[in-house]
């Protein structure tokens, strides 16, 4: 069935737009990637241990990401632990339809 669907909303766009942005980078894919699978707040140390790059890189990644709310920090003592944003993340393939303008069941 085709139907008119509405233009994107400006905020939307921006926000779609950004998530794009953030994940732009392949190192930064892989750091959101490591805390999917790991399923558990993770110290920049720790992901440090899994990646190709210093702590900085990281760091500023983690910086990007949390940005988009793809990530979320929780103070753990001195250090600060990152994970996965499971409801932006269950957005993400919302977002991709919207986009696309396409109902829930085409995206088969």
């Amino acid at each position: 069935m085709n139907t008119t669907r509405a233009p994107l909303s400006d905020d939307a766009t921006v926000t779609y737009a950004s998530w794009f942005k953030a994940l732009a980078d392949p190192m930064r894919v892989r750091v959101l990637n490591l805390l999917a699978v790991e399923r558990r707040p993770m110290a920049v140390g720790e992901i440090v241990e899994h990646l190709p790059i210093g702590q900085s890189t990281v760091s500023h990644h983690l910086k990007i990401l949390a940005g988009v709310r793809f990530v979320l920090s929780e103070a753990h003592g001195t250090s600060t632990r990152y994970a996965v944003n499971e409801r932006c993340l269950e957005c993400f393939p919302a977002a991709v339809r919207a986009i696309m303008a396409l109902e829930a069941d085409d995206a088969r």
